[in-house]
């Protein structure tokens, strides 16, 4: 584990707020948001170089405390040495932010096994795990605030992005029960459905492979972070960045289900053959 100390003394007291899957584009962004309203923070992602190194400049840029430390959510073993790590140092925090999840584009029986189950470990079993790990640890005098990266996919039934999809509609649904159960008790849940996020190099061409709505539905990653933070802090249950990305969702609700995946699907194979084209 590292730790980035603030005037050379660890603040153990403080309220923090929880960050996993910091070091990719969005927690980065997500991390930048809460430093800059002067929120310390303790972040988590895979490897911990990159963690280090945002830290630091984190740090040196805003003035807070951050506490990093490097596991890979998909394994139980992990989660729970973060978790009691979190407990040893004798932190509370304000909020955890789910952001830790991924996808292996392409046909459901093209993916390995381990591809399959990796995406329900993460984007399931992980984020259950650190919300169910991290309510013992609330500050008991603020608001605790949970934000869960689901996705725009998860109201829509997705051909080649099947299992991803079906993951996001199960924590979209997770986040609004657990919200009315938490209600009384001092916290709120946020699930974020956003589109494409440019934030690797592989969604950037799988954004321009989508052509005009590819580029349409996109939204800048800081004002994502920003306009999330700010939902969750009027306690708002769902928060869709982008006006086409909240038409698409309203007018979603006039299709038959089975339409819908078959439009996906047809766009999906033209976005897939234009790939196939560019790199043959």
């Amino acid at each position: 584990m590292i730790t980035i100390e603030k005037n050379d003394q660890i603040e153990q007291k403080h309220s923090l707020m929880m960050i996993t899957g910091a070091a990719g584009g969005l927690g980065k962004a997500f991390a930048v948001e809460c430093a800059s309203r002067g929120w310390n923070l303790y972040l988590s992602d895979l490897r911990a170089e990159p963690l280090e190194v945002l830290a630091k400049s984190l740090q040196n840029t805003y003035g807070v405390t951050v506490f990093t430390y490097a596991c890979d959510l998909t394994k139980e073993g992990d989660r729970h040495g973060l978790l009691a790590q979190v407990g040893e140092e004798g932190h509370s925090f304000q909020g955890l932010i789910n952001v830790a999840g991924l996808d292996y584009e392409g046909p459901f029986h093209e993916q390995s096994e381990k591809q399959i189950q990796t995406i329900l470990r993460l984007n399931i079993e992980g984020t259950l795990g650190m919300i169910h790990g991290m309510l013992k640890y609330r500050d008991p005098i603020k608001v605790f605030h949970i934000i869960n990266v689901a996705s725009l996919a998860g109201f829509f039934p997705m051909p080649v992005k099947a299992t991803y999809a079906a993951s996001k509609r199960f924590l979209l649904d997770f986040s609004l029960a657990l919200r009315s159960e938490l209600k009384e008790a001092g916290a709120t849940v946020t699930a974020l459905c956003p589109a494409g996020l440019p934030t690797t190099a592989g969604t950037i061409a799988s954004i321009h492979s989508q052509g005009i709505m590819g580029l349409l539905t996109t939204e800048n990653v800081g004002s994502v972070a920003n306009q999330t933070i700010n939902a969750a802090l009027k306690g708002k249950a769902v928060c869709i960045p982008g006006g086409i990305n909240q038409f698409m969702r309203i007018a979603s609700m006039f299709l038959p289900r089975t339409a819908i995946a078959s439009l996906i699907g047809s766009r999906w194979r033209t976005t897939r053959q234009r790939v196939k084209a560019r790199t043959a």
